[in-house]
């Protein structure tokens, strides 16, 4: 009897050390993936505003500026979403890139507003700001 429960203490006592190295191992694990998933996110968030400045040149190009100017919006709120997460995640020099594609963006949106077709470059200005944002995120 004394035989059987050490062996069932020395039982109970594995599967606890087993247990709690599972939990740490899992628990390692969990900052990379919110920063996985984070990085995740601000990537779709650049595509979505690097998409919407596109769709608003296009827009200027067929000379419907109430169009582009509504993609020129959605791209500056998907974007200003972008550049809060990259603030949270310490990356200034990307967060400089994206204040000047706002830049642009806002200038288009003023230009489209006066129906200027030069509204094109300074969208295209834009668009090169973030695709500058998405190679840089594309090389950590």
């Amino acid at each position: 009897m004394d035989a059987m429960m050490k062996l069932g203490l020395g039982i109970a006592a594995g599967l606890a050390v087993a247990l709690l190295a599972g939990w740490l191992w899992g628990r390692s694990s969990r900052p990379d993936m919110a920063t996985a998933l984070q990085t995740s996110e601000l990537r779709d968030e650049l595509l979505g505003a690097r998409a919407a400045t596109l769709d608003a040149r296009v827009a200027i190009d067929n000379v419907n500026f109430g169009e582009a100017s509504r993609h020129l919006e959605d791209a500056r709120g998907v974007l200003r979403r972008a550049d809060e997460r990259l603030k949270s995640l310490g990356r200034d020099d990307e967060v400089r890139q994206v204040q000047t594609a706002l830049a642009s963006i806002d200038e288009a949106q003023r230009m489209a507003g006066k129906l200027d077709q030069s509204a094109n470059s300074r969208a295209g200005e834009a668009a090169k700001a973030i695709a500058d944002v998405l190679d840089a995120e594309a090389k950590r």
